[in-house]
């Protein structure tokens, strides 16, 4: 049976960037998840260590602190869901970023694929819905509702593997219909019983 990683290795795993898998540690901590299958060095340099979809799988299983979603540490990036807790910042700045993210993201979707397509979301976005959305619409250019501006919202809901997508009006919403399913979304367009107000919702899609 294989031995569980030690606590170092575990520590290593857990600090892996959270949407490319990218990986900071001695070279010894990281030839030894080399060996055991849980990391890979890239072949091009600079020649970074990322998880292997093993790797992933244990990353995912440790419990994230609850305040790490609405707090996420400085220099993570974290996607804007659309919200107070989402401020503006520098614009150049935020672009690179999210484009740096969504390559990596589908990076990790050519890894973790037993194919190597791109079209459709990974394990990481199935575990983190909400996330995975907003990234898809911020890097197709759509703008987050930050610090009141009109934007889009994307929430949690009580269903499994689905979010609810919420836009100023109704073209910024079909909008945001097309970015999704172009990124591999499922997406139909719905209204709350009570205030009327439409909304999309859309899970990964899995074909």
């Amino acid at each position: 049976m294989t031995r569980p990683p030690s606590a170092a290795q575990r520590r290593v795993i857990e600090g892996a960037d959270p949407v490319t898998g990218r990986l900071r540690g001695t070279e010894a901590q990281l030839a030894a998840l080399v060996k055991r299958g849980l990391a890979f060095r890239h072949p091009r340099p600079p020649h970074e260590h990322f998880l292997t979809p093993a790797g992933h799988r244990i990353r995912e299983a440790v419990p994230e602190p609850v305040t790490r979603e609405p707090v996420p540490d400085a220099g993570v990036f974290a996607a804007r869901v659309g919200g107070a807790e989402d401020p503006p910042g520098d614009a150049a700045a935020r672009l690179r970023e999210v484009c740096g993210a969504w390559q990596g993201l589908l990076e990790l979707r050519r890894m973790t694929s037993p194919d190597g397509a791109v079209d459709r979301p990974c394990g990481w976005e199935r575990a983190h819905l909400v996330r995975a959305a907003a990234l898809a619409l911020e890097a197709a250019g759509h703008r987050p509702a930050d610090g009141g501006a009109d934007g889009y919202r994307v929430r949690a809901t009580p269903q499994p593997e689905a979010v609810a997508v919420y836009a100023p009006d109704a073209e910024s919403l079909a909008a945001c219909a097309a970015t999704l399913e172009r990124a591999g979304w499922q997406a139909g367009e719905y209204t709350e019983p009570r205030t009327r107000v439409r909304y999309l919702l859309a899970s990964p899609r899995r074909v």
